[in-house]
């Protein structure tokens, strides 16, 4: 070690070497004094009585808590397996129903399609019928008329209107 001379020369450097060694000192005690002895000293305490005794009730409140802990997170673990397999369950019961379903929007477009064209078939026909009765009626009425001219021919009166209603309807019968 250098010589604390009054002088001052090697003074200054001395007095800083016995600071950072001070200091070094003071905070290896700080941190070895906040650090495990302390935490142990608290941790230990919890199961201590008074005057030092070890204190049978709080291991055993403690020992009754950690049980009720284990059987929570045992329950809980159940339940959240059970969730996720309901779960799923549920997401393939998801997937076939959306199938089904778009079977099912799939085969209604068909059905639509083909009520539409059977309606517009449905109308042609009836058209078609109506049409049908109107040629009817009109090759109805031509053969009357084509049956008076022949009578007319033949030299056979026109009925008047009383003849017909008393003879209930003519030439048909």
């Amino acid at each position: 070690m250098a010589q604390i001379s009054p002088a001052g020369g090697d003074t200054m450097a001395c007095i800083r070497r016995s600071v950072a060694l001070v200091a070094g000192l003071f905070l290896s005690g700080l941190v070895s004094g906040c650090g495990n002895g302390n935490n142990q000293d608290h941790l230990a305490g919890r199961f201590a009585g008074r005057h030092g005794e070890p204190n049978s009730a709080a291991a055993m409140e403690l020992t009754e808590r950690y049980t009720q802990l284990v059987q929570t997170v045992g329950t809980l673990r159940q339940q959240n397996q059970q969730l996720a397999e309901e779960n799923t369950r549920l997401k393939a019961q998801v997937e076939d129903l959306q199938a089904k379903l778009t079977q099912a929007q799939a085969e209604l477009g068909d059905a639509n399609t083909l009520l539409m064209e059977m309606l517009g078939e449905l109308n042609k026909w009836k058209a078609d019928v109506l049409g049908f009765r109107n040629e009817m009626r009109e090759a109805s009425k031509a053969q009357l008329e084509a049956l008076m001219r022949i009578l007319e021919a033949m030299g056979a009166q026109p009925a008047g209107p009383d003849q017909q209603k008393g003879e209930g309807g003519g030439a048909g019968q």
